[in-house]
């Protein structure tokens, strides 16, 4: 029984290649993808003659080292993890103060785009009607302003 398991490890490693590139595509999380050119590479050393304990540690080290050399080049070069979304793309861009903001009650500003916002001093100071502020931090949807 061992003897046919240890002949066929190639097809266990094709098998595991597959599934980690299913998972890297569903996640798009440049995790897997090491994982998948590991077992890639384990295919064709699946054909000497390695115990499978040497073949699993293997694969675990060249997973390892792919992800601490590759990935950190990789996600500079695919700029993954730096385009601010949705409300966060806000910080650090100018909103107009159209409701006086207080200490005790949020005032109202509006952006670029002609979305109307609560919005609170991020010092707490007052901050007076048809002044131009800063978006410093978004807090749920609350942004916290500063005077430009």
């Amino acid at each position: 029984m061992s003897n046919f398991i240890l002949s066929n490890l190639m097809w266990a490693w094709l098998g595991a290649f597959v599934i980690f590139v299913i998972i890297e595509a569903a996640t798009q999380a440049l995790t897997t993808i090491w994982a998948a050119l590991a077992a890639f590479l384990m295919i064709f050393l699946s054909k000497t003659n390695m115990p499978i304990r040497w073949q699993i540690l293997l694969f675990l080290i060249i997973t390892i080292l792919l992800i601490i050399f590759t990935r950190p080049f990789a996600i500079k070069k695919l700029k993954l993890g730096r385009d601010k979304m949705n409300v966060n793309a806000l910080e650090g861009q100018e909103i107009l103060i159209t409701k006086k903001i207080t200490q005790f009650e949020k005032g109202e500003g509006k952006a670029k785009n002609g979305v109307i916002w609560s919005v609170t001093s991020a010092d707490g100071s007052e901050i007076a009607e048809n002044t131009v502020c800063l978006v410093q931090k978004v807090n749920g949807n609350t942004l916290e302003v500063s005077v430009k």
